[in-house]
């Protein structure tokens, strides 16, 4: 754990000195490896036998989770706007 906040900060102390230059390369590969990243994920995911046969269990819990967040996110993002648009409108009252 300690690798990975030094090199870290050490990316932070870089893009620090060269924060006056124009890096504007530095996106693509970013964007690069984050590509290789995924792929290399997938292939670690592939090659693991568990992970593969539990698949269906695995797909199915990652729905039923997306579905409460959306449903949550909306529900608490209607509260919010009704919380909203009546304190604004005893305000102009």
């Amino acid at each position: 754990m300690l690798i990975i906040v030094g090199i870290m900060l050490t990316g932070m102390f870089v893009g620090y000195l060269f924060r006056s230059k124009k890096l504007s390369w530095i996106q693509s590969v970013i964007t690069i490896f984050i590509w290789l990243l995924l792929f290399l994920l997938g292939v670690d995911v592939g090659g693991n036998q568990v992970i593969i046969s539990s698949l269906h269990t695995l797909g199915l819990e990652a729905l039923y989770i997306t579905i409460a967040a959306v449903i949550g996110s909306t529900l608490c993002a209607w509260a919010l706007w009704h919380f909203i648009t009546k304190s604004n409108k005893e305000k102009k009252v």
